[in-house]
């Protein structure tokens, strides 16, 4: 748009000096010139506020007839102007106490990122209790596993290898059966994968079955001599008979004693990571803690923050949500 048509009418130099072209700089009618530019200029910035002020086709004004002046505030204390108002009012629209209708409260500084924050707790409130239930899972899973160590651990001395080898299988399927439970959660990107208990009752009871010094002083390498190891692949355990056998038949006293001694180890490491103040009932105390506070505090948090989005559990959180709300009588 050019100087000649601001606002939609014509500019006309010529008329400031009656259709003569302008004196020189310097003389009285540039004098004149100036101050009828400047008139000009003034009526036209008038028309162009005036514009800016309407709010509805035809209108001419803001709500309330206020004029620009008005909605500015001008010679009004401060949050009583027409503008104050107007502004009020679209803040309030589609909500109620300041929260609008998309859950943001915008009576906040940065609503946006407040909303943000509330979408976050919402999806925590959820994984926290989803989490809560895959622990006390595991703390009744390591607690079988203590209980069919000592079974194993409790074959007399004078069992056939037939029994025997039903033992040490017996205790294997109940290994395989905790890691096929929580093999996947335990898994980068599962829902334990950064739950510390859980990794290191995972690692620990590995480990009780890899120790290679069981039975090290007959001669023996651990539970590997007996034909029990975890597959580096799957890590599930799996049982070598022939190998077991092998055992048995060449010195059934070192055998028998080597299985004692990973039985007495790995009982007592799982009986360790249930026990009070350790890493299972740690992170559940914690959980729980939390828990409470987020149910506690929401509706407060979210007339402080917005809404938030509802949290979108995974297939395998939504599992284990169901379960929590069923043990604690919320299903």
């Amino acid at each position: 748009m050019s100087i000649n048509q601001i606002n939609g009418k014509s500019f006309d130099f010529s008329k400031l000096q009656g259709g003569k072209a302008a004196p020189a700089a310097g003389s009285a009618g540039a004098v004149d010139f100036s101050s009828a530019l400047k008139l000009q200029m003034a009526g036209i910035q008038s028309q162009a506020l005036n514009t800016l002020a309407a709010s509805a086709p035809g209108s001419g004004k803001v709500a309330g007839g206020a004029n620009f002046a008005e909605l500015l505030g001008a010679g009004k204390a401060s949050g009583n102007s027409a503008l104050d108002a107007l502004l009020g009012s679209a803040a309030g629209i589609g909500g109620t106490h300041g929260v609008a209708a998309a859950g943001r409260n915008m009576a906040l500084f940065d609503p946006e990122s407040a909303y943000r924050m509330m979408t976050t707790i919402n999806a925590r409130a959820v994984a926290y209790k989803a989490e809560s239930s895959e622990m006390s899972d595991m703390k009744a899973y390591v607690s079988t596993l203590r209980q069919e160590a000592m079974k194993l651990g409790g074959v007399d001395a004078s069992a056939g290898s037939e029994e025997v080898r039903a033992r040490v299988q017996a205790f294997a399927d109940a290994y395989n059966g905790w890691m096929q439970r929580f093999g996947s959660a335990l898994q980068d990107g599962g829902m334990l994968a950064g739950t510390q208990a859980a990794k290191v009752a995972q690692w620990e009871l590995e480990q009780s079955i890899a120790n290679p010094f069981h039975g090290a002083k007959d001669g023996l390498r651990g539970m590997a001599d007996l034909g029990l190891s975890i597959d580096p692949v799957t890590q599930l355990a799996t049982v070598d008979n022939a190998r077991l056998d092998a055992a048995l038949t060449n010195g059934k006293s070192a055998a028998m004693g080597a299985l004692r001694e990973f039985t007495s180890h790995f009982a007592k490491a799982a009986e360790l990571l249930n026990s009070a103040g350790n890493f299972i009932n740690n992170r559940l105390d914690n959980l729980s803690r939390v828990i409470v506070y987020i149910d506690s505090n929401l509706a407060s948090l979210q007339a402080e923050f917005g809404l938030g989005d509802p949290a979108t559990p995974t297939a395998q959180q939504a599992k284990a949500l169901a379960g929590y709300n069923a043990s604690h009588g919320k299903g």
